[in-house]
């Protein structure tokens, strides 16, 4: 048998590294300001309102980009396995609930509702989630 002249194989690989990419840059951004930035700052010596500031501008626009990147990793999701994958799929269930989860400290940000513990358990669950996403293959590399 011949193969065609378009391979499945750009687009996959294209995919895989897009899938890579966003997923180092959100979950690695989670972890990395919440582990080492904030308790950085607090151990050079700034002032605890201070550090709270700091985080208090950051971590909106953190939860905002792991939405966006989690946002692609489901497209690319969606092209590697289809619209089952998200439901069906770990990954797929994993980035719904981050998805989810950075939804909901949008809406509690622009004032919907208001909680402190909220904030930071959803903060903390996307991290979590993130690092579980990591132990998964990426779309494309399961065998």
């Amino acid at each position: 048998m011949s193969k065609s002249a378009t391979s499945d194989r750009p687009p996959a690989r294209a995919g895989i590294i897009t899938w890579q990419l966003a997923q180092t840059f959100w979950v690695g951004g989670l972890w990395l300001l919440q582990f080492m930035v904030l308790p950085a700052l607090g151990r050079i010596g700034l002032a605890p309102l201070l550090v709270e500031e700091i985080a208090g501008s950051l971590k909106p626009l953190l939860v905002g980009f792991a939405a966006l990147c989690s946002a692609l990793q489901a497209l690319v999701l969606i092209q590697m396995t289809g619209l089952r994958g998200l439901w069906r799929d770990v990954r797929g269930q994993l980035l719904l609930t981050v998805m989810l989860l950075a939804g909901s400290q949008l809406l509690m940000r622009a004032g919907w509702f208001e909680s402190l513990y909220w904030a930071s358990f959803s903060f903390l669950v996307m991290g979590l989630c993130g690092l579980m996403l990591v132990l998964q293959p990426a779309p494309g590399r399961e065998h």
